[in-house]
């Protein structure tokens, strides 16, 4: 043992040399306790490049673990560019890259100084912080969230047949969530069949899908104004022309619609027909059936995103016309997913359509992406058919309800004023009363991200506009920021 030692402090002098702080009762495991260790030495320079490891055998003798665990930690460090092994050598701390370091500080400068855009309100929504450092953001926070029922689903499917995972899926979607989802659409008063459904990585590629079915370069798409910004970009890399229809409390301004088709004749009109993004508001009966009347007088199809479905109570409690229920998907293509109430990690979305559409968008789906992940769709399959989903959706209406009306109350007194206070829904479209860039911009300085309105129209013109996420306002920095600019 005394010689393991000595060849140990002769492997990595003054560093190594002694037995690490390990702790077999913590709530992280022996090997992510052996990486964040050497991680730590080497980012302080502790350990330099270079430098050669303690052998498997030598680290486990000093350490009293596993040399398994070891080998472990090895490999993982390898993998994250700590390390690099060297066949019959043994392992050597490498050299860190200058990009990495440089790609990091080019990403906190970019924050610091922001140019207030759509990808940068797109990339923001991906930065690692807490929801509540993002008001802008539409997501939920993950602590709303119920993250045991998709592990318990997660371990369920692992527990079958594993052939079952390894090769591609159905390109329309596994079968039995296609037929869980053809009850979940009935309920909505849509009848459809499995086979007229498409499974997709979430909404935004069922958009895109659409998008590509249908338009030429040089053809018109509308789209709600204000609405979700993304799809001004990915219309437009088609090579589409994106034009806006106003939006108002009960739907979009239908004389406005009718003019602009007369004129455009667009080949789709994007919409969101209960819970608007960003407004939160519903369409209203009348309104559905003058967009319907619109789109067989001038020969275009309705695209009805309905992502925020499972956030509304429901008809019986609040008036919601969708026009999908209406039309009975001749004109109207219906997208839903189950990003903004299950996980956004699971990308899991879904088209309903015609059944020669539905083939159509299948065929269109396999020359982008083949098939979508399985996995996914068997999580959500498990979710919804074992009746755990309606009972998690109520949980997060509650929730919603419970902050909504503080929140809505809490921007009025600092001056703030809104047009529309809706009873469901996670969005408050707020007027400031001045450019919601430069507000974005100086809450970007103090960390963090607010969505100012001009992005949310296909103009990007000013705005005094901006979409409060209720669920991210429990920080009570952003209050402070926020009565702080409004009192100016």
């Amino acid at each position: 043992m005394t010689n393991t030692l000595n060849s140990f402090k002769n492997a990595v002098p003054g560093v190594l040399s002694a037995p690490q702080l390990l702790s077999r009762d913590a709530d992280t495991s022996l090997v992510e306790q052996i990486v964040r260790s050497i991680e730590t030495r080497i980012d302080d320079k502790l350990l330099r490049t270079g430098a050669r490891m303690p052998s498997i055998r030598q680290y486990s003798d000093l350490n009293s673990v596993s040399r398994f665990t070891v080998v472990e930690a090895y490999d993982r460090l390898v993998a994250k560019g700590f390390l690099e092994s060297r066949r019959g050598s043994g392992f050597y701390v490498r050299e860190r890259s200058p990009l990495i370091n440089a790609h990091q500080n080019a990403q906190t400068d970019q924050w610091q100084t922001p140019l207030i855009d759509v990808v940068w309100l797109v990339r923001s929504m991906f930065r690692q912080m807490p929801t509540q450092k993002k008001p802008g953001s539409g997501t939920l926070p993950v602590e709303w969230l119920d993250g045991d029922l998709i592990a318990n689903a997660l371990r369920a499917i692992s527990r079958q047949n594993s052939n079952q995972l390894l090769g591609y899926g159905d390109p329309q979607g596994f079968m039995p969530l296609r037929q869980q989802l053809q009850l979940k659409l009935a309920e909505l008063e849509i009848a459809v069949t499995p086979e007229q459904i498409v499974t997709t990585t979430g909404v935004t590629q069922g958009l895109d899908i659409v998008a590509r079915h249908f338009t030429q370069p040089g053809d018109v798409i509308f789209v709600d104004d204000p609405s979700w910004f993304l799809m001004f970009g990915s219309f437009a890399a088609l090579g589409a022309k994106v034009i806006g229809v106003p939006r108002l409390a009960d739907g979009p301004d239908i004389v406005k619609l009718a003019e602009l088709a007369a004129i455009h004749k667009p080949k789709l009109y994007v919409l969101v027909s209960v819970l608007h993004n960003p407004g939160s508001g519903s369409m209203s009966a009348a309104k559905a059936f003058q967009v319907l009347k619109i789109a067989e007088e001038h020969d275009f199809t309705l695209v009805e995103d309905d992502i925020y479905c499972d956030m509304h109570p429901g008809s019986a409690v609040q008036p919601a016309t969708r026009l999908a229920t209406l039309d009975q998907l001749n004109r109207v293509i219906y997208l839903g997913g189950f990003s903004k109430t299950l996980s956004a990690n699971l990308r899991v979305g879904f088209i309903a359509t015609s059944h020669l559409m539905a083939q159509h968008l299948a065929d269109r789906k396999m020359l982008t992406t083949l098939t979508t992940s399985e996995i996914g769709e068997r999580v959500v399959y498990k979710i919804l058919s074992e009746g755990h989903y309606r009972k998690h959706a109520d949980r997060l209406r509650t929730k919603l309800d419970a902050v909504r009306d503080k929140t809505t109350r809490h921007l009025e007194r600092i001056g703030m004023h809104i047009d529309l206070v809706t009873p469901a829904g996670m969005f408050i479209w707020v007027d400031t009363g001045y450019d919601t860039n430069v507000l974005a911009e100086k809450a970007a300085s103090q960390g963090f991200m607010l969505a100012p309105g001009s992005l949310f129209s296909p103009n990007q013109l000013p705005s005094s506009r901006m979409r409060i996420n209720v669920a991210a306002m429990s920080d009570p920095g952003i209050w402070r920021f926020l009565e702080h600019e409004c009192s100016r």
